[in-house]
């Protein structure tokens, strides 16, 4: 894949286009960009749902799309779903807990950058103690990638998944992306 090629036709405005165009309505919830940190809102009385990722970066709108997919409707009724968070800086335990709940919404993220035809990386989120995914992380996302199919994931990751294949893969469905040929681990 030329990356020159990927990162000038693919612009977080066209995920924004799309996310909302699937979930306005139907689901009351409104992706947007441009804010300092990834950050998830409630619908209050006579506001939608907001899904705000880091800056206008592509990656982050489908990693938060991946964590709006993962969150059932009780947790969606709380700021950030309700999730434990460390920042940057987190020691080795902190780490652990993190990659343990990252598996589901990073091997989503995957899932939606195959079908955005978009560059993968898995994130470890740590930068300051300098620790990259560990071998089990990647291994763990890479089983979970694996075992996705239409019928093992939501309406709403299905739905988001399709409305993605539709505009950077128009010849492609949803067959061709739940294949686990698609999320090799060596391309982790």
């Amino acid at each position: 894949m030329n990356t020159a090629f990927v990162v000038a036709t693919h612009q977080s405005h066209q995920l924004v286009e799309i996310f909302n165009r699937c979930f306005l309505d139907r689901e009351n919830t409104r992706l947007l960009g441009g804010a300092p940190e990834p950050l998830y809102l409630p619908a209050s009385a006579g506001s939608p749902a907001q899904i705000h990722f880091t800056q206008d970066f592509f990656s982050s709108a489908l990693h938060e799309c991946a964590h709006w997919c993962v969150a059932g409707e009780a947790r969606r009724q709380l700021e950030d779903y309700g999730y434990w968070y460390a920042p940057d800086g987190r020691d080795a335990s902190q780490q652990a807990e993190f990659e343990r709940v990252e598996v589901r919404p990073q091997a989503l993220e995957w899932l939606f950058s195959v079908a955005a035809n978009w560059p993968f990386r898995v994130s470890a989120d740590n930068l300051a103690m300098e620790l990259g995914p560990s071998d089990a992380f990647k291994d763990a996302i890479c089983a979970q990638a694996q075992s996705l199919t239409p019928l093992t994931v939501n309406d709403r990751t299905s739905q988001f998944a399709q409305a993605l294949l539709a505009y950077y893969r128009p010849a492609k469905g949803l067959d061709w992306l739940f294949s686990p040929e698609r999320f090799a681990r060596s391309s982790l």
